[in-house]
């Protein structure tokens, strides 16, 4: 593998990571944007929750950073790349404490603790985040926070 690789590869984590920290660390609209082409697709694959270009900001901006649950935080598991994306294991662990439209449409508040293993697979186009999909155990969620997964829709 040539030294260019390597640095291409380092640089498609250090996007996701970018994109992840605006998001979830210090919710930064602008910055997370910043990250993305105008065409990227962002979408939560159980919830069928996203959105697709023009429609991203209004996603990221009224359905996910003003909901994000207290205690949220990420725990590494794994991590695969190659030059062109990103494949990464996460638990993730949060309080339950206000509505979560971006991950639980439609569930008001549990007030319990919930950790779930979720999977991102990011692809990168001339450095910035072209398709950003996560996957998560929705049944397990539920589960967790005393929801009947055959009465809870997305």
């Amino acid at each position: 593998m040539t030294k260019a690789v390597q640095d291409r590869m380092v640089e498609v984590a250090r996007i996701r990571d970018a994109f992840q920290a605006a998001l979830f660390s210090r919710p930064d609209l602008d910055a997370a944007l910043a990250c993305v082409t105008p065409g990227c697709t962002l979408a939560n694959i159980p919830a069928g929750t996203g959105a697709t270009g023009d429609g991203l900001r209004r996603y990221l901006a009224g359905d996910l950073l003003p909901h994000l649950p207290a205690g949220l935080s990420f725990r590494r598991l794994s991590r695969t790349f190659d030059r062109w994306r990103v494949a990464q294991e996460d638990m993730v662990s949060f309080t339950h404490d206000r509505e979560l439209p971006w991950l639980l449409p439609g569930v008001a508040a549990t007030h319990r603790p919930a950790e779930v293993l979720a999977i991102s697979i990011v692809t990168v186009e001339r450095s910035l985040i072209a398709s950003h999909r996560t996957l998560w155990d929705q049944t397990a969620l539920l589960a967790q926070l005393g929801l009947d997964p055959a009465r809870v829709s997305g």
